[in-house]
């Protein structure tokens, strides 16, 4: 009885564990992804280290593009600092010169198509002014250098420079007068400086300007270059994230055969995505820390940048910390979904039932719905940003949404072809995800490419002045206010006398006035008096027979007001007085039988009109505040011609303004953000390439056995490596069309936008040139892993 009473007595369960909540789960498997990614052996670490190389290409460039703010403000502050304050600027009009008072002229020069910005100063006092980075005033004859100028001061083959700058270097500018470390720039010491030869008295340095605000054009262009440099690098992080995608599907099907469910599997993809996000955040900051101090001694289309300059923005550095693993998260839930993992394989059902179209065509076309909203931006409007960029980012995004499904379309119609192209078509087949991701930063990066070329084009005639000079009669011409008297008629001999000049329109101009007594009200008639060789004079005006010691009258064309006045200035067989620049006016007679001209527009696109004399007819040597006019033709094919006649110049008078003529003057805002583009093109086409190497050399490890067993059956190596430069190339190729319809229908959207019409279609043939470079490029760097890929050791197993 005991005993079945004890038999009947209940026994008690034992209690079950408390299941973990949800959020516990969740952080439990990512932790578990992470112990698999950090514990995966010398695969996993190999795996592991390709996705955060990868991610640390782009966090590196995000976070230089994030210092790009901070590096200009510091620029236009040390270029605040070294302007110079004027005392005629200053509130105090009847400012005299004092003890720390300086002269300065401006000096600047070009040398080989280099800017070399200088000054030429004078103390007034024992104790001048010192411009920032200058630890002591230059005396006479010697000079403060940049550590740039004096590198290439030092460097051989620059003898004709240093013949134009004689100095003594007593010194370096420190980087506090520098606006980068490859700046151009001197200050030299004079003891012949005056305010009559063209010096200015300052008083100080520091003068704060405002800003030119950006024209309405030119914000649309920066918003542009700021969308297409910065997408392609958030799609190739999103694409890095997946790197080893194969190898990490089948360890999670054995994951399925020990009891994880779906979403466990995925949160454990996840938590190995995290990880090497965060291992890349790591390695990006390091490559961004050890590229910065190098940077100084890069120069990238003329632009360089300090070190202590390159500091990212504190909130743009933590949107990166935070999007940059939340991506990689994301990215990889996304892609799991369209994965089946099973306890005994993996099914990927995209390639059951095919990629959808209908959804991938939506984000362009809604880009492009936005910024035709967005209308038609005025000239002088308010820009705002954000739509213009946002239905940007739609469109370029969706160009890489898209090509994935035309990849698939096109590669499953391939069929035959020798040996290595079925072999390439057979794997695009297979796999075309992969390959179609490596090629999406080539996508965007080259559709946004053309469509701001397009946007350039269209824009051009906006920022590029016709300056109406003529570079076929004069290529150079210098002006000087300093040298007068006998010297103008040397120097414009000086000229002559150079290497490789062929033709000088050289001039001595004063001022020639009826003379009088004039009431306060009253306007003396003046014109100016241009006296040259009969050679010259025929550049100015036309004029026919023409001798030494000859004069004329030179009327301009079509004007008869001007020409009453310069009848009223210039009475034939009357006086006129000849001066200018406050000297004693000298008396001299207009021969009565001078004849009436009609006047030239000079090479510079300066119109003449006035009295014209031949250097027999007066003497020009002895007028007062006369100055100089020099127009140089040059023969091009002499070498190093433009500098002889820089440093001809230089030795007349070190002061004289030098120009070069140009039929076209481009706005300097303009040419800077075509700059900006440039280098943020070279950097991304640069992270493109390493995008496409990683991506290639991920897929060869995970096809290491198979390209063992091809090369053990006979497969010869050049048929292997034919067959991945095809699996490069078709890719690119349905790549590079994509972008180029979508670039060019960007493009036509922009245009419209601003108001101007395509001016080029053909603009996108020099980009797919370099996508087609890219491609030979990746494959050639990609041949030495694929050949040590191919060794028989590779059919080993465990």
């Amino acid at each position: 009885m005991t005993l079945l009473d004890k038999s009947r007595t209940p026994v008690a369960e034992a209690p079950r564990p408390a299941q973990p909540s949800r959020a516990a789960a969740t952080l439990r498997d990512l932790g578990l992804g992470i112990r698999f990614a950090a514990a995966g052996g010398r695969e996993g670490w190999i795996r592991t280290l390709l996705t955060a190389v990868g991610v640390g290409l782009g966090v590196a460039l995000l976070l230089l593009a994030s210092s790009v703010p901070h590096m200009l403000d510091e620029r236009a502050t040390r270029d605040e600092a070294r302007s110079e304050t004027r005392i005629s600027d200053s509130p105090d009009l009847n400012a005299a010169k004092s003890d720390r008072s300086v002269l300065r002229v401006n000096v600047t020069t070009e040398y080989h198509d280099r800017t070399i910005e200088g000054y030429l100063m004078r103390a007034d006092g024992s104790a001048p002014v010192r411009p920032p980075g200058l630890a002591i005033f230059p005396g006479a004859d010697e000079m403060v250098v940049s550590p740039a100028l004096k590198e290439l001061l030092a460097a051989p083959g620059n003898e004709l420079l240093r013949e134009r700058l004689p100095y003594a270097i007593t010194g370096t500018i420190g980087d506090a007068g520098l606006r980068s470390p490859g700046e151009l720039l001197y200050y030299a010491g004079s003891d012949t400086l005056t305010l009559a030869s063209g010096g200015n008295r300052i008083s100080g340095y520091g003068n704060a300007r405002a800003g030119e605000p950006l024209p309405a054009l030119l914000v649309v262009l920066t918003v542009m270059v700021c969308v297409v440099l910065l997408v392609p690098v958030a799609i190739f992080i999103a694409t890095a994230v997946r790197f080893g995608g194969d190898r990490r599907d089948r360890r999670l099907a054995a994951l399925r055969l020990v009891g994880a469910d779906i979403r466990t599997t995925r949160r454990i993809a996840a938590g190995e995505a995290l990880f090497g996000a965060v291992l890349g955040l790591l390695i990006g900051l390091v490559f961004f820390l050890v590229g910065r101090q190098f940077v100084g001694a890069v120069e990238i289309w003329d632009v360089s940048a300090f070190p202590a300059d390159l500091v990212p923005d504190p909130r743009l550095a933590l949107l990166i910390v935070v999007a940059v693993p939340l991506t990689a998260v994301l990215v990889t839930l996304v892609a799991m979904r369209s994965v089946v993992i099973e306890p005994l394989g993996v099914v990927r059902r995209g390639r059951d039932r095919g990629r959808r179209l209908w959804w991938r065509l939506l984000m362009p076309l809604a880009g492009l719905a936005v910024l035709g909203f967005t209308g038609r931006v005025g000239k002088y409007e308010v820009v705002d940003p954000f739509p213009i960029a946002a239905g940007a980012v739609l469109v370029l995004v969706g160009l890489a949404l898209l090509l994935p499904w035309l990849v698939e379309a096109c590669v499953n119609r391939l069929r035959g072809g020798p040996v290595p192209w079925q072999l390439a078509t057979r794997r695009l087949q297979l796999s075309s995800g992969a390959a179609s991701r490596a090629v999406s930063g080539v996508t965007v990066a080259v559709a946004g490419a053309v469509a701001l070329q397009m946007m350039f084009a269209a824009m051009n005639a906006d920022f590029n002045r016709m300056t109406g000079q003529d570079p076929t009669r004069a290529q150079f011409a210098g002006y000087s206010e300093n040298v007068t008297g006998e010297a103008a008629t040397a120097a414009i001999e000086q000229f002559r006398a150079t290497k490789g000049v062929e033709v000088v329109i050289g001039s001595v101009e004063a001022y020639a006035s009826k003379p009088g007594v004039y009431a306060e009200d009253d306007i003396q008639p003046t014109t100016s008096l241009t006296i040259g060789t009969c050679a010259t004079l025929r550049e100015l005006a036309r004029i026919g027979a023409c001798e030494d010691g000859d004069t004329f009258v030179v009327h301009p064309e079509n004007d008869k007001d001007m020409s009453d006045w310069v009848d009223r200035a210039a009475r034939k067989g009357k006086v006129v007085e000849v001066g200018s620049g406050g000297g004693k006016p000298v008396l001299w007679t207009l021969p009565a039988d001078s004849p009436t001209v009609t006047g030239r527009i000079d090479p510079m696109g300066t119109p003449h009109w006035g009295i014209m004399a031949t250097t027999g007819a007066v003497d020009a040597g002895k007028l007062p505040g006369a100055t100089i006019t020099a127009q140089i033709r040059v023969d091009r094919s002499v070498p190093d011609v433009a500098e002889y006649v820089r440093n001809t110049a230089a030795r007349i008078d070190p002061g004289m303004r030098f120009v070069t003529l140009d039929s076209v003057e481009r706005d300097r805002q303009y040419a800077s953000i075509q700059t900006g583009l440039q280098v943020g093109a070279t950097l991304v086409l640069l992270l493109i390439a390493a995008s496409m190497l990683v991506s290639q050399l991920e897929q060869l490890r995970e096809r290491r056995r198979l390209l063992s067993v091809l090369v053990a059956f006979g497969t010869r190596r050049t048929t292997l490596s034919w067959s991945v430069l095809w699996q490069t190339a078709v890719p690119v190729v349905i790549g590079l069309t994509v972008a180029v319809a979508g670039g060019l229908g960007l493009g036509a959207v922009l245009a419209w936008m601003t108001g101007k019409s395509v001016s080029d279609w053909w603009l996108f043939l020099p980009l797919t040139g370099a996508g087609a470079a890219l491609i030979l490029l990746v494959t050639v760097l990609s041949l030495p892993s694929l050949w040590r890929l191919m060794r028989p050791d590779g059919l080993r197993t465990e």
